[in-house]
Formats: structure tokens, C-alpha cells, sequence
């Protein structure tokens, strides 16, 4: 899909004083440390080492913006949740990921990553809280799902459905897997369709 081989890096933003232009539109990546979050955008961008993939959770300490083309943006978020990470650092980052969610009017559509083995966990929701009173879009990527058997998938996605019921915006998922490239094309169909808006 052109939208995502398109995508090149433009900034890595450590403080809200940094942040681009807030024009265009951006569809921001989050999720745990360990969801699988670098593994799934490369997988939608059809590259390997386009996010940073790290075998110690955290290493994403930024926000990085990837330029789409056609004033859009991809945003890949700090992973949070991560325990080894200083306390004063995870705070930074906590007020980083908050500010950008809550103000940031690019933002048309927030994904977040979850390992589909766990299923949204407090820190999916303080994400989701935090979007809320913006009333924008989020779509929720179940990872790792091929871990799980077909009909584990089945039950997580209906699990993760209803517990959506509560966020007041639109909000979707769906079954994702970046090793096996399960759900790729519906991810990619769906950035795009909110990019096309």
C-alpha cells in the first residue's frame, strides 16, 4: 500500500517544546513495552527495520514521527509499563505520551498494541481515558496472535470488543500478527481509511 512505503523518519521528540508542526494528520502507534508495537508497524510498512526493534522492552524513549506523504504522519509513541525503567523517566515519558494524546490535533486515530495473550490491561486504559474527552478514533491491534489458536483469537476479539463499549468515541479491533502477517492488510485498510478522511 503507497501510504506505507512512503514512510520515512522526520523527528525523535523527547520534550512537548519539540514537537512539529501540529498540522495534517497522524495516526499515533502506543501499547506495553512488550506488545509487539516496533514489530507491528514494520510489518504494516512491509520493512524490517523501520521502528526499532529491541529484545529489552523500553527502548523507544522518544516520540518519532515518520512522514507519510501528503501531510501525514505515522507516530510511534513510547512503549509504557516497562518496570526497569527510573521512575523519573517513566514519569517523563508518561507526561510526553499524555500531552501529545490529549492536545495533539493532527491526531486523527490512535492504535493501540496489545499482546493479544493479556488483553487490554490498566495501562491500555489510562490510554484510552486519556483519549476519551478528545471523542477521537482509536483501533486496538491483539498481537502475538500466533501464539493463540483460532478460537482463542475468536474469544479475545469479542472480549476486547465488548470492554470497547465503554470508550465513548469510535472504537474497533482486531486480530494482528507481525511474525505470520496475520491482519496486515485490514490494519493497513483501516490507517488508511481514516488518513483519506
Amino acid at each position: 500500500m503507497s501510504l506505507f512505503s512512503q514512510l520515512e523518519f522526520r523527528y525523535a521528540v523527547h520534550q512537548i517544546a519539540d514537537m512539529p508542526p501540529d498540522v495534517g494528520a497522524e495516526v499515533a502507534f502506543a501499547g506495553r513495552s512488550n506488545a509487539g508495537k516496533s514489530t507491528a508497524i514494520n510489518a504494516l510498512a512491509n520493512r524490517r527495520k523501520l521502528a526499532f526493534v529491541s529484545k529489552t522492552p523500553g527502548r523507544t524513549q522518544a516520540i518519532n514521527f515518520f512522514d507519510m506523504g501528503n501531510h501525514c504522519s505515522l507516530v510511534d509513541l513510547p512503549g509504557y509499563g516497562y518496570a526497569k525503567v527510573p521512575k523519573p523517566e517513566q514519569e517523563r515519558w508518561d507526561a510526553l505520551i499524555s500531552t501529545y494524546i490529549t492536545n495533539r490535533n493532527a491526531l486523527i486515530l490512535l492504535v493501540i498494541v496489545v499482546d493479544a495473550r493479556h488483553g487490554l490491561k490498566p495501562l491500555d486504559w489510562q490510554m484510552l481515558d486519556w483519549l476519551a474527552p478528545t471523542g477521537k478514533a482509536v483501533h486496538i491491534l491483539l498481537t502475538k496472535s500466533d501464539k493463540l489458536t483460532r478460537q482463542e483469537s475468536t474469544v479475545v476479539l469479542q472480549r476486547t470488543e465488548e470492554e470497547l463499549k465503554q470508550y465513548p468515541g469510535e472504537a474497533t479491533a482486531q486480530i494482528f500478527s507481525g511474525a505470520n502477517k496475520t491482519g496486515v492488510k485490514q490494519a493497513q485498510a483501516v490507517v488508511a481509511r481514516w488518513l483519506k478522511k
